[in-house]
């Protein structure tokens, strides 16, 4: 991977440095100041991967963000000193398009341990932008209504997921009974967090999905783990480190394949902005089954990766704005 590095800071400079010269197949493709020289850089020579400080001068990561998902899209991985003191920050970033966040390793004795937690990050957004080995979608199944009563939206979102789900929740009204699983790539430190964020722009509920309860009809459910969420059998959620070849967690395709499989109501897949191409083909099985499915579109997206795979592949019955996507849900289960 050729990353930049935006930090106005020597140390971490340094210490961002010694981490990625762990990892030979990641080369330093430059280093910038301070926001405007990122986004500067950025557009002559965009990276893979950008590693973005938040509180710089200038410019801060936050806005640097949004220019530089604007102008030259990349993979954006916000690297800073103690994440969770500024969280909101992180989500108002990733609501532009960076993919995830880390705090910045320090130099010492424990550089190594908190090296391989950024690593580990990058090497999760390489799989993640990467190409991958496409799949053949199963034969199309019919559509079980045996229990019709039970209705059930499935969302996905990854890059600029955060600001779109916020939109797309505050527009559901406070009597939709669906039940509502959200799967966001986010990391389990920030889940909490993203689920009372949430919370505050909906008039629903919003809270982590608890392993071994099943959607709650009225309720949205965030995945919150690091490992996959899938709906099981006996109709509950569980989480599961399996499969292990999808790196990227929680997976988006992980999710709806199980709904494809298990589910026994009524559902919809939503497939919204984000890199990469997680979740297209699990949406292509949902519409395979019967389902309606439905991609965000371009214009629209803070990131056109995902619902573009989805469109390509024929996977969504409708490609709609994100402003008509809770009149649509609102439309089916009325």
């Amino acid at each position: 991977m050729r990353v930049g590095i935006v930090n106005d800071m020597p140390l971490a400079i340094e210490a961002l440095r010694r981490a990625l010269a762990l990892e030979p197949a990641h080369q330093i493709a430059w280093i910038a100041g301070n926001g405007i020289e990122g986004v500067a850089r950025c557009r002559q020579d965009t990276p893979d991967v950008v590693l973005m400080d938040l509180l710089m001068p200038e410019m801060d990561g936050v806005e640097a963000t949004r220019r530089i998902m604007a102008e030259c899209p990349c993979a954006i991985l916000i690297v800073t000193v103690d994440v969770e003191q500024n969280v909101n920050r992180v989500f108002e970033a990733m609501g532009h398009g960076a993919l995830d966040a880390v705090n910045t390793p320090a130099l010492g004795s424990g550089q190594a341990k908190e090296a391989a937690v950024l690593l580990r990050k990058i090497q999760n957004i390489s799989w993640l932008v990467g190409p991958r080995d496409s799949r053949e979608p199963g034969a199309a199944q019919p559509r079980e209504r045996g229990h019709s009563a039970q209705r059930l939206v499935a969302i996905g979102a990854s890059a600029g997921g955060p600001a779109s789900l916020a939109q797309l929740l505050k527009q559901l009204p406070a009597d939709f009974q669906a039940s509502i699983v959200l799967v966001q790539h986010v990391d389990e430190v920030f889940a909490a967090g993203m689920a009372e964020w949430l919370a505050s722009e909906s008039r629903l509920p919003v809270r982590l999905a608890r392993e071994g309860e099943p959607p709650q009809p009225g309720t949205i459910l965030l995945a919150g783990t690091n490992n996959h969420l899938r709906l099981l059998r006996n109709g509950v959620l569980a989480y599961t480190a399996e499969p292990a070849s999808h790196v990227y967690r929680p997976s988006i395709d992980v999710f709806f394949d199980s709904l494809v499989e298990h589910w026994k109501g009524e559902a919809v897949g939503v497939l919204l902005t984000g890199m990469g191409r997680d979740g297209a083909e699990g949406l292509k099985r949902m519409r395979g089954r019967g389902f309606l499915t439905i991609a965000q579109d371009q214009a629209s997206s803070a990131v056109y990766g995902m619902p573009k795979a989805a469109a390509a592949i024929g996977a969504a019955v409708e490609v709609l704005p994100l402003d008509r996507i809770a009149p649509r849900l609102v439309q089916v289960f009325s």
